[in-house]
């Protein structure tokens, strides 16, 4: 018996092992593989003393088991547990026998393919066997017995779980052992009709089981990867039980993610209803219930200037034209012609001139002005710096007029010649003018007119010294100023 016994315990401790070598394995099919049950359990007797199948004779005990997940299907499982089934059928004929049972076992699990794994309902069928190791003591016919021994038995059966959590369920069984001895009760047969048959038991089971360990959570949501649907779903955000984050309003926005997370909206506006459509979000439209812009907060602007129509005073406004806040074009120079009228914008002026002013009496008398050249010579002389200074000041006072500076030389030399120099007249004369600090200097023209303008004529059959006043009269540089909307002389 010793040797029976120390086999069994071989054969458990094997068993513990295989199940402890295969987790990392099993971690791949099952989040928590691993399964203690604790339980209460009771023995009802079968033999040649008689049956207590079904009955309400109960020998109590109670036992654990230690489970492992091995497919969808299976389950394996170690399960130690004590007995003390009693029978008594008359004096002297009685029994009242200890039982300690080591079982190896095989669960044909119904909720792993049949049913969802995490049904609430699990049915499931049991067979494995194993040892018992018994203490028999009672009264038979061939007196009183007190007796020791291992019998070898398997079983098989039936039983349902209820889970009630990912980690904690409950479970009821039914099993039948069919054992290898017969003496359980000290009665190899009853004593009026031997037989073969070995003593049998059922066992009815139940118990609380937990299960242990923990399956790989990569986002840490609390649902594990082979359940969670969202398994990048970023730390601290509450989720669903299938691992996504929460959406209350059902519009597609996760809570975390959504700036209305009660109402539903729109994705591309966090999340946010737009009743009217226009891109803008409910909450930031002043305008929720009339299709708008972005620009004007969800307000329509009729004439695209930028001002929401019920704040535009001129709601007809030119596309492209500059407004100011009261949706009207701009007037620079406040002259009551708008800048997108006005030839003179920076100039105040008036409608009949397009919003340019007229030039006063000794501007125009300064524009006759001429600036005199010495022969062959470029050089402004320092005669003439005081009448280009006052030219710069009128230029300050009409910044939107143009100046033509037109240059201009005698006829003595090649009308090449004398052209490039006439050009080179009027550049010193923009030159000086830049210099003393003209404002918008791209309004200056030059233009050269060689020997083609003179102001007085010349009998060329004279000799110089008798010309020279009048050629001196026609080495100049001319201006002529003009409001924007003056075609200027260029002949």
């Amino acid at each position: 018996m010793r040797k029976t016994l120390t086999k069994l315990c071989a054969i458990a401790s094997a068993f513990v092992f295989l199940l402890s070598a295969n987790s990392a394995v099993l971690a791949q099919n099952a989040d928590q593989r691993t399964n203690l049950q604790l339980y209460g359990s009771a023995l009802q007797y079968k033999g040649d003393l008689g049956n207590q199948w079904w009955t309400s004779k109960l020998g109590w005990g109670g036992g654990v088991s230690l489970n492992q997940y091995l497919s969808p299907s299976l389950d394996a499982g170690l399960h130690l547990s004590y007995s003390n089934p009693e029978f008594s059928n008359g004096f002297p004929n009685t029994m009242n026998t200890k039982i300690g049972m080591a079982m190896l076992g095989l669960r044909l699990k119904m909720y792993g393919n049949i049913l969802k794994e995490d049904a609430f309902i699990g049915p499931y069928l049991t067979v494995g066997g194993g040892g018992h190791f018994a203490r028999a003591e009672g009264m038979s016919p061939t007196g009183a017995y007190d007796d020791n021994f291992v019998a070898f038995a398997g079983f098989g059966g039936a039983g349902i779980r209820f889970r009630f959590s990912d980690n904690v369920s409950l479970f009821v069984q039914s099993v039948a052992h069919f054992t290898s001895n017969d003496m359980y009760d000290n009665l190899d047969g009853s004593p009026n009709a031997p037989s073969d048959i070995n003593d049998r038991f059922l066992q009815h089971t139940i118990g609380l089981g937990f299960n242990l360990g923990k399956g790989t959570d990569t986002d840490g949501d609390g649902v594990p990867d082979r359940r969670d649907k969202c398994p990048d779903t970023p730390t601290g955000v509450q989720v669903d039980k299938e691992g996504c984050p929460i959406d209350t309003d059902g519009d597609g926005v996760a809570d975390y993610q959504d700036d209305c997370p009660t109402e539903a909206g729109v994705a591309n506006l966090g999340g946010c209803p737009d009743r009217d459509n226009d891109g803008v979000a409910d909450k930031d439209d002043q305008c929720p219930d009339e299709a708008g812009t972005v620009a004007t907060q969800g307000c329509p602007d009729s004439d695209g200037d930028g001002v929401a129509d019920k704040d535009d005073k001129c709601p007809d406004t030119p596309r492209g034209v500059q407004v100011g806040a009261d949706g009207c074009p701009v007037d620079s120079d406040g002259d009551g012609v708008p800048d997108n009228e006005d030839l003179c914008p920076n100039s105040a002026g008036t409608a009949e001139t397009k919003g340019c002013p007229e030039l006063d009496a000794r501007t125009k008398k300064l524009i006759e002005e001429k600036v005199r050249f010495e022969f062959d010579q470029a050089r402004v002389q320092d005669g003439y710096r005081q009448l280009l200074d006052s030219i710069v000041v009128a230029l300050e006072k009409y910044p939107d007029h143009v100046l033509l500076i037109k240059g201009h030389a005698d006829h003595i030399g090649s009308e090449e010649y004398n052209q490039a120099l006439s050009e080179q007249r009027a550049q010193a004369v923009k030159d000086y003018l830049i210099q003393r600090g003209v404002q918008n200097p791209d309004r200056l023209v030059t233009r050269g007119y060689g020997e083609t303008q003179p102001l007085v004529q010349v009998n060329t059959r004279l000799s110089k010294a008798r010309t020279a006043a009048a050629r001196a009269q026609n080495r100049r540089v001319g201006f002529e100023m003009n409001t924007p909307d003056m075609k200027l002389n260029m002949e």
